[in-house]
């Protein structure tokens, strides 16, 4: 008798590869197409197809699930092909609302709710399979920094799989699916779960504002721009990833207790800008670029040189990178102190040339780290995008 797993394993890549699709979730389709505005949320879809993997160059989803996986012994390029067609073929339906092949819970696929899922590559894995000549450039592990208290169960992992929506329950249910079929494959090194504002409570082009209070996501290059494109995306190298990205994430730790404590004043010197709309101390609006040239008539910079947007700003021509933050919310202690944090993705070309000189200088004069303390820290390589009739990272396996 064949399980469902190697029948999966055996059938869905295959069928991922030559475009085959299994008609099903008929049921679920048919009631989302009945479905009035009050289903809206479900009817909204990302495209999977394209030069790049979904859910990088989109606004914000509400709830999303970042899973890390290591490769099981004995895997090699051909198993890591078979596991792509599988995942390919997965997170192609649940980015169209639709069940997965076999998905024993196809009730569950009610919709997409801008689902997204892509996968990425961590420089374990080039090891392990010895594939080091086909790492991009500048790519590999990030070096120590004075701030981090990284903790293993929150760090590293040889392949990502990260998986956002708008609804908490089709995240649920494409998070289940991608992750059970990754078992014959793998196993899950770490989870770690995050949201942002939900649909309708923001107005577009409104930034993100994180628990501390503050907007986050400011002076990012705009989605579907040029300086998008020439910040994130690779466009040459290995053909693998041509259309893809290098990931950083990290999940930091915030303490509120006593970022609680200052007035406004003083949250505002620590990051540099206002908390009423994120604009920069020099200026009235949240676009508004920083002057950090001004003083008051006392003499003193406007903006302090512990300010975080100063220790951030470029010091070199493209160095900046593209922030995706979600919050999280882990636990709460006996004591009231809330156990909250970021996880915080940067996306760029290269993470040798835009995160590390950035996060150097952080790292030398940063007030906000008194408040901020990185636990968790992975990089990782995200594969071009899926064209039909092929499969993730099909050129790097085959």
């Amino acid at each position: 008798m064949v399980s469902r797993r190697g029948f999966l394993a055996s059938t869905a890549a295959t069928a991922a590869v030559a475009g085959i699709g299994v008609a099903s979730g008929a049921a679920g389709a048919s009631f989302i197409a009945n479905q009035n505005v009050d289903t809206s949320t479900a009817r909204r879809s990302l495209e999977f197809y394209g030069s790049h993997q979904m859910g990088i160059e989109a606004d914000l989803q509400a709830v999303t699930n970042f899973v890390a996986l290591d490769l099981k012994p004995g895997m090699d390029a051909a198993a890591m092909l078979r596991w792509m067609g599988l995942l390919t073929d997965d997170i192609r339906r649940l980015a169209a609302g639709e069940p997965i092949l076999a998905d024993p819970a196809p009730e569950l696929a009610i919709g997409a709710a801008r689902f997204s899922a892509y996968v990425g590559f961590g420089p374990s894995l080039f090891q392990k399979l010895g594939l080091q000549s086909m790492q991009p450039a500048g790519f590999g592990e990030l070096p120590a920094f004075k701030v981090d208290q990284l903790k293993p169960e929150f760090s590293g992992g040889d392949v990502l799989i990260h998986v956002a929506a708008d609804d908490p329950v089709v995240l649920s249910h494409g998070t289940r699916g991608l992750v059970r079929d990754s078992m014959p494959f793998a196993t899950v090194r770490w989870t770690q779960s995050g949201f942002a504002h939900s649909p309708g409570m923001l107005p577009p082009g409104l930034t993100h504002r994180n628990l501390m209070g503050q907007v986050d996501g400011t002076a990012n290059p705009i989605l579907g721009s040029d300086d998008f494109s020439n910040l994130v995306w690779i466009e040459d190298g290995p053909q693998w990833i041509q259309g893809g990205t290098q990931l950083v994430f990290r999940r930091i730790a915030m303490q509120l207790d006593t970022w609680d404590q200052l007035g406004a004043p003083a949250k505002e010197e620590v990051i540099g800008r206002k908390l009423s709309n994120g604009a920069p101390l020099t200026g009235s609006k949240e676009s508004d670029i920083p002057d950090l040239a001004a003083r008051h008539p006392n003499g003193l910079k406007v903006i302090p040189d512990f300010a975080h947007i100063r220790r951030a700003a470029p010091a070199a021509e493209g160095e900046r990178i593209f922030r995706r933050p979600f919050s999280y919310e882990a636990g709460i202690s006996a004591q009231g102190s809330l156990d909250v944090g970021l996880l915080w993705t940067a996306y760029q070309r290269d993470l040798s040339t835009q995160f590390i000189p950035i996060q150097r200088r952080l790292d030398e004069l940063d007030l906000l780290n008194k408040w901020t303390v990185p636990i968790g820290s992975a990089e990782f390589a995200i594969p071009g995008g899926v064209r039909e009739g092929s499969i993730i990272a099909q050129a790097l396996f085959s």
